[in-house]
């Protein structure tokens, strides 16, 4: 199965980020590409986003290190974050496993993408923004 990986140094802690991307419901607050969100069960969500409607169930939590989901109505099949410490900043990592090889490019520029909301909301809280007052845009 085709996979592609995508990595950002992120200026803030590892606790912190890891809390972002474990926190599904608030995803239309930082996620460029998610609206809404409706929690379906535990682990369970469903995303309205701009490229489509996607039910993800989370399949790993390891805090403060990583977690993956499966995807459902996505061209992706899992996709999941690993969060690494290095020096002053964490690496974050994301991934993502798809069917269609063809995908690979267009699903590596939505990777960076994601990884650049993430980087603006983490370094955004970590010197104390009102996550009420941000703005994804």
């Amino acid at each position: 199965m085709p996979r592609v990986e995508k990595k950002v140094d992120i200026s803030a802690s590892q606790e912190r980020i890891f809390k972002i991307i474990d926190e599904d419901n608030d995803y239309p607050r930082w996620n460029i590409v998610v609206n809404e969100v409706k929690e379906l069960g535990p682990g369970n969500y469903f995303f309205k986003t701009n490229v489509g409607d996607v039910t993800s169930t989370r399949i790993e939590t390891n805090p403060p290190e990583s977690l993956s989901a499966t995807q459902e109505g996505s061209p992706m099949t899992s996709l999941g974050y690993a969060l690494k410490p290095k020096g002053d900043v964490v690496e974050a990592t994301i991934w993502a496993e798809f069917d269609d090889a063809s995908q690979e490019q267009i699903l590596g520029i939505a990777g960076e993408m994601l990884l650049k909301s993430l980087k603006k909301y983490a370094e955004y809280l970590e010197t104390g923004g009102n996550p009420n007052e941000f703005s994804k845009k």
